[in-house]
């Protein structure tokens, strides 16, 4: 930036020597040495404003996991805790960066913001999400990076995981296929609105943890979950129950064949994930999802504790209770329905719960145990 401004000071006095050109470059160069001065605040546990969704399967149950109303009286389906994406960029809702975009903060610290994956990704790989499936999500798939001619330039293949927070009377999860299903067979269900009788399905119960990965037909039903998925925005639907979208009328477009190319037709049924206990002490710390693309961790318990890692982001979401955590001689409030990125320079923070508190970690690849 120094070796611009100087050259743009010696073409101008150059080629312009009137004294009222030779002030404006000297403000212009003045400016330039303030820039170069200008730092942004240090990094910090930054907590993040929900971006609501309106979905037509969705409903108001969010606003019992969420500190504040849902707005609006419209079934919201979707509440996107973080998310580097061109149309729906998280805000940093307090603090010295507060109004900040998760994009304008990597693209001024990528290294700070990222560590050691700084290099690997352009934003940030993850997308976190509450969903409220108050009907029944479309029965979809999501392509594997293995279907590039599927996939919209800056986007990936897209992996996710649920991990449920509560499950109606009607609550089932739809993940995988029956066995002996193809892909003719599967036509043949959707022709004739059977598709259901192709999946496989369990009810689901508060607490499990189910991974999808990409080329997965899933659904959901009358479930609240969380989600994590690779930050992408590519869907593909087989089948959406002849719903009609209340805002338009209409049923939403089916993109039969599509998905059809990119199924994993040798999945067979998923179930819940096994939780593995990590620790006991001084809090319970149980890897729920561990996968190429993410692991997620639950702690529960009431006594402080250490969250982050050295070198990596992490992400914190809050299911149940409150605390602080502390950086740098200071305190940062969470509370329920709360996602805070604590970013790869901030290293290990020191959590303080008052009481009881559940929170998920969520990491990048490669991920370790805190202490």
């Amino acid at each position: 930036m120094w070796g611009h401004a100087l050259n743009c000071l010696v073409s101008c006095r150059t080629d312009y020597a009137g004294g009222d050109l030779y002030f404006d470059v000297a403000i212009r160069w003045k400016s330039a040495i303030r820039i170069g001065f200008m730092k942004e605040p240090p990094l910090y546990p930054l907590r993040f404003a929900p971006i609501y969704q309106y979905r037509p399967w969705g409903g108001r149950r969010l606003s019992r996991l969420l500190s504040a109303r849902v707005p609006g009286d419209d079934p919201i389906g979707e509440a996107w805790l973080l998310s580097d994406r061109d149309d729906h960029a998280s805000l940093v809702a307090d603090g010295p960066l507060k109004g900040k975009t998760i994009t304008q903060l990597l693209r001024c610290s990528a290294e700070q913001m990222l560590g050691r994956f700084s290099g690997a990704f352009s934003r940030f790989p993850l997308l976190l999400k509450f969903l409220d499936v108050s009907k029944t999500l479309s029965v979809q798939v999501h392509p594997s990076d293995a279907y590039p001619q599927l996939i919209p330039v800056g986007n990936t293949g897209k992996t996710e995981a649920w991990v449920v927070l509560y499950a109606g009377p009607q609550a089932r999860i739809f993940a995988g296929l029956s066995a002996g299903t193809s892909a003719n067979v599967l036509r043949q269900s959707i022709a004739h609105g059977t598709v259901a009788d192709q999946l496989a399905s369990f009810t689901p119960k508060p607490g499990d943890a189910v991974l999808i990965p990409a080329g997965t037909v899933h659904a959901l039903r009358d479930v609240v979950v969380f989600e994590v998925q690779q930050n992408s925005d590519v869907t593909f639907r087989l089948f959406d129950w002849d719903n009609l979208d209340p805002r338009t009328g209409l049923r939403r477009a089916l993109q039969v064949e599509q998905a059809i190319t990119c199924i994993d037709f040798a999945q067979g049924a998923i179930e819940p994930a096994t939780a593995r206990v990590q620790a006991t002490k001084p809090v319970l710390r149980e890897r729920l999802i561990q996968c190429d693309q993410f692991c997620v961790t639950r702690i529960s318990g009431q006594t402080a504790f250490v969250v982050g890692a050295a070198q990596t982001p992490r992400v914190l979401v809050c299911l149940a209770g409150d605390g602080l955590l502390d950086h740098a001689a200071a305190g940062y409030a969470f509370g329920r329905g709360d996602a805070l990125l604590l970013p790869a320079v901030l290293g290990v923070c020191r959590c303080q719960p008052h009481g009881v508190v559940s929170l998920l970690e969520v990491s990048l690849p490669g991920c370790t145990t805190t202490p």
